[in-house]
């Protein structure tokens, strides 16, 4: 027994090290700021999002960027902006931790440009579709906000977080077949009506999750992809892409999320 016990530790020490691969090797090469102070962090735009002056139709997108600091190197955050038709600027919905912090309600709704960076980090776009599908999406977006059951919690890990919230929206909606990454931790901790068994984030396939920490999701979006205690890898043979703790998603063709998504 004492001898099964030992390569049992082994086995977990070796796995976990392994995971943490990815993680050592963004922060080895620089790709989160370990020294800018979040007060002088940079917010500015990254040229992502379309002017509303010269674009009336209907936008929804859903971006994200790494999180501040060390623990950039683990997780992104992930918001969902979008812009009515006609309307002269965007929508932002996210979920916030220090407002929560602070007592206020976690859920933050602003206006302004989508595509700012977060906290020194430059954003990715996830999902983006435009169009008579947006302005179809807006208020079902609005009613799925409603419904999130976690407006008053937030845990960075394992959530619910900002990626908890990102990921209930595009669950309450299922024609949105959005892609977030490996590194969108909290994105796989399921409402409590969920159980443990829920659609995939992307709404192409089914996911078992206990609590965020220990799960696996198969789908045609994600792929195969596995999670323990928040890091998840796997494979998505959709588009030839590692989903790998730390780095993200490394593809060899363009996602097709992100083609489904585009009118």
């Amino acid at each position: 027994m004492k001898t099964i016990l030992q390569k049992i530790r082994r086995l977990t020490s070796t796995i976990l090290m392994t995971l943490l691969l990815g993680p050592i090797f963004v922060l080895l090469t620089g790709q989160v700021d370990l020294t800018t102070s979040w007060s002088k962090a940079n917010h500015d735009r990254a040229g992502i999002a379309p002017s509303p002056s010269n674009t009336p139709e209907a936008i929804v997108q859903i971006y994200g960027a790494r999180t501040f600091n060390w623990r950039g190197a683990f997780a992104v955050h992930t918001w969902v902006a979008f812009k009515e038709k006609d309307v002269s600027e965007y929508t932002r919905l996210e979920v916030i931790g220090w407002r929560h912090r602070r007592g206020l309600p976690a859920i933050s709704v602003s206006t302004g440009w989508p595509d700012r960076n977060w906290f020194g980090s430059k954003p990715e776009i996830y999902y983006d579709i435009r169009g008579k599908k947006a302005a179809d999406l807006i208020p079902q977006i609005m009613d799925a906000v409603e419904t999130y059951r976690f407006p008053n919690k937030y845990k960075a890990w394992p959530g619910p977080n900002s990626n908890t919230f990102t990921a209930h929206i595009i669950r309450q909606i299922p024609t949105m077949k959005a892609d977030l990454p490996p590194t969108a931790i909290g994105k796989d901790y399921l409402d409590q009506d969920d159980a443990f068994f829920a659609d995939a984030p992307s709404n192409t396939g089914v996911q078992m999750s206990f609590y965020g920490i220990l799960g696996i999701t198969l789908a045609k979006t994600e792929g195969l992809e596995i999670n323990l205690l928040g890091l998840n890898f796997g494979v998505d043979p959709d588009d030839l892409a590692l989903r790998l703790p730390g780095i993200g998603k490394v593809g060899f063709i363009e996602s097709s999320s992100a083609s489904q998504s585009q009118n």
